[in-house]
């Protein structure tokens, strides 16, 4: 089981440390095209492991409440939301494609902005594997090892192309190719950090799974539909973002079904 735990919190981190290597082998950064598809194939993922490995085990979890069962849900997902809303106004952050910051005002510099928008945007996904695997060790919810190792699986499968959407720009900005590269991989050692940090505190939170399950879910989705959509959708128009929303969205929940 300790293995399984740690490939488990590994797995994800590895992904995105692959994708930031991507600034050895390629001389440029993604066409737009490209880079709408990867963004896009980033929120189905996201998207179907929100619902599939962390809101519907949370609302089966709370079975036993009745017709209220969605309620241990519903505040978690709040509970989720205004916590990634917080960080986003916090935190100061640069997204792709714009030149206008966000959170606190700051003297950072543009690329430091842009790595800790990226961070910020992996924060909740190092909070899912953690309290996915805290319900595994704790046995408080129905989740497999199998399940849970989908859902690092897909946070993984996510994390590759963002890892290169980091790095190559950094490079193409100035920064040398090991810079870049160095960059792209500490903008995912929050993840790692994160699900550490919920497997230690497991047995203080074991009763209120459900909450923290659907608090990962609430957190993952805001990303999506404050940064990920956005960036999938700018530009000229594309089908090809919402494509490969629908690819990651069924390889995630094909993951799910499977390995459970």
């Amino acid at each position: 089981m300790n293995m399984v735990v740690f490939w488990g919190i590994l797995i994800p981190f590895i992904g995105t440390s692959l994708g930031a290597a991507c600034v050895f082998i390629m001389k440029r950064d993604f066409h737009p095209n490209v880079q709408k598809g990867l963004t896009g194939f980033a929120a189905g993922v996201m998207v179907a492991a929100s619902i599939w490995s962390l809101l519907i085990p949370a609302m089966e979890e709370s079975a036993h409440l009745g017709k209220l069962a969605f309620l241990p849900a519903f505040v978690g997902f709040w509970l989720g939301t205004l916590f990634l809303l917080a960080l986003d106004k916090i935190i100061p952050h640069l997204h792709q494609n714009t030149d206008q910051a966000e959170g606190m005002p700051s003297s950072f510099q543009r690329t430091t902005m842009m790595l800790l928008a990226v961070t910020l945007h992996n924060i909740p996904e190092g909070m899912a594997v953690g309290v996915v695997f805290a319900g595994l060790l704790t046995g408080e919810v129905n989740i497999t090892a199998g399940a849970a190792l989908a859902l690092a699986l897909g946070i993984a499968l996510q994390n590759f192309p963002e890892g290169a959407i980091i790095s190559l720009p950094l490079h193409s900005k100035g920064q040398s190719k090991g810079k870049a590269f160095l960059n792209g991989v500490l903008s995912g050692a929050v993840e790692p950090l994160g699900a550490l940090l919920m497997i230690f505190f497991a047995p203080v939170f074991a009763p209120y799974m459900p909450i923290f399950l659907s608090f990962a879910a609430g957190a993952m989705l805001y990303v999506v539909v404050e940064e990920l959509i956005p960036e999938m959708s700018e530009g000229e128009h594309s089908n090809i973002g919402v494509l490969l929303f629908a690819l990651g969205f069924t390889v995630m929940m094909a993951l799910d079904v499977a390995l459970s």
